[in-house]
């Protein structure tokens, strides 16, 4: 009856051997971790801070509320910037509320 089934053995006791490779995938998931989520949320806030920096009157923006308007007065002492959305209404806005710069003329087009 041996030939159809095969007899089953008890492992040998060896040692856990854990300690070199747990090293080994704790680095591997430091790496995955930093190259998925933490580099490119970086470069992500380092660029928006050079969109914030370069900020100047008469650019055309669109706010992280989805209005779009032209920048009239920029405060560089503090966080906040005016945005005129058309002729008779001006708003005041903080810098990081800014989500993109838009091209020249996309008001008029609108």
């Amino acid at each position: 009856m041996d030939f159809f089934i095969s007899n089953a053995y008890a492992q040998t006791a060896g040692g856990s051997g854990g300690g070199f490779e747990m090293l080994i995938m704790l680095a591997v998931f430091g790496g995955i971790f930093y190259f998925l989520l933490y580099r490119p949320q970086a470069k992500r806030a380092k660029e928006h801070k050079a969109l914030l920096a370069g900020l100047t009157k008469g650019d055309e923006v669109l706010t992280s509320g989805g209005l779009v308007g032209k920048v009239t007065k920029v405060s560089e002492e503090k966080d906040f910037i005016e945005i005129a959305l058309n002729e008779s209404n001006q708003i005041v806005v903080q810098k990081s509320a800014i989500s993109a710069v838009l091209p020249k003329g996309t008001m008029k087009s609108l």
